[in-house]
């Protein structure tokens, strides 16, 4: 009884807050359904030429340089017939091809370490509060802003048998080689170049990163007695770990798109010692006109970048801080 009429004191006041509702607008609806679509047309709006921009310059010319890889296109023969998968068995015998995907492979292991590694130790040594790290940091960031192409081209002149390293290494009594005319110097050459030109930038975020270190945490760590190779380790590392990540990427990445400083510095020599693959891609087009070709490298490099890129980002659950 008691359950019963409670049900129905509760139905009786349902009605009538419903009676007492005032009732709706006729249009509020249409109004409603319009505001909404004058959001959608906002939004859609807003992100239409970022869309159109990565359609017109990233997807289409994709699927575009894989539709020619299927082709033997000889823009001075004006020749354009397909082949289907003959250029991609090509790269299965091309010597050429190989000897370039093994410079690629030791410039990159060369670069990424040598970058990561003076970039991580050049944040943590001007992290410190001491005079003049200012100045250092404009010292060390300034190539960044350099012209690549200006600063190869010093490069080479410093560079040269009779240039400017080798002079100032004659006032203590070394004789340098001619860096530029040795296998093993001159891929280790146009490493240091490349590493000068970009270690400022990778210096900076990382500098960021250790800005961002609470402080209150490595204070109760150096309060436990922790040392500073312990707090580095332990603390540091796991904290900057998202910033490695980021650096470790674009520095892979750029290592395999090289191309200006092979130009500039050794053209790819001596011999084929630093014809990476993209400088291997360039002559394949430009010299030898064989642009189905070189379409199909173009191709393998997208794959390579996307495998590596893709590995980095699932393995990243294992190091990187905080990420699950």
């Amino acid at each position: 009884m008691t359950t019963t009429a409670a049900s129905d004191a509760a139905e009786t006041t349902e009605r009538r807050g419903r009676a007492e509702r005032p009732p709706r607008p006729a249009g509020a609806h249409r109004r409603r359904a319009a505001a909404t679509r004058g959001d959608w047309i906002v939004g859609y709006t807003m992100v239409a030429p970022a869309v159109l921009g990565a359609l017109a310059f990233v997807i289409a010319p994709l699927f575009a340089v894989f539709w020619f890889s299927l082709h033997d296109w000889n823009v001075l023969a004006n020749t354009f017939v397909f082949s289907g998968t003959e250029n991609y068995e090509r790269m299965l015998s091309d010597q050429g091809l190989h000897d370039s995907l093994l410079a690629s492979l030791w410039f990159s292991i060369g670069l990424v370490v040598l970058n990561i590694t003076l970039a991580l130790f050049l944040a943590v040594l001007l992290n410190q509060k001491l005079p003049g790290t200012t100045t250092f940091r404009t010292f060390f960031f300034s190539p960044v802003v350099v012209s690549l192409v200006a600063w190869t081209i010093v490069w080479s002149f410093l560079l040269q048998a009779d240039g400017g390293i080798n002079g100032f290494l004659s006032l203590v009594g070394i004789d340098g080689p001619n860096w530029l005319r040795n296998d093993f110097t001159a891929m280790m050459s146009v490493i240091v170049v490349q590493v000068f030109k970009n270690v400022g930038m990778n210096m900076i975020l990382f500098l960021a990163a250790l800005q961002g270190v609470p402080e209150e945490i490595m204070e109760a760590a150096r309060i436990d007695g922790a040392g500073a190779w312990r707090r580095f380790r332990a603390i540091t590392l796991p904290m900057i770990s998202p910033t490695i990540l980021l650096v470790s990427i674009l520095t892979i990445v750029g290592s395999l798109e090289v191309f200006a400083q092979i130009a500039v510095l050794t053209g790819g020599g001596p011999g084929n010692s630093t014809t990476v693959l993209v400088y291997y891609l360039y002559q394949q087009a430009f010299r030898f006109n064989d642009f189905g070709y070189a379409s199909g490298i173009s191709v393998l490099l997208f794959i390579i970048v996307l495998i590596l890129t893709l590995i980095q980002w699932q393995t990243r659950k294992r190091w990187v801080f905080n990420e699950n």
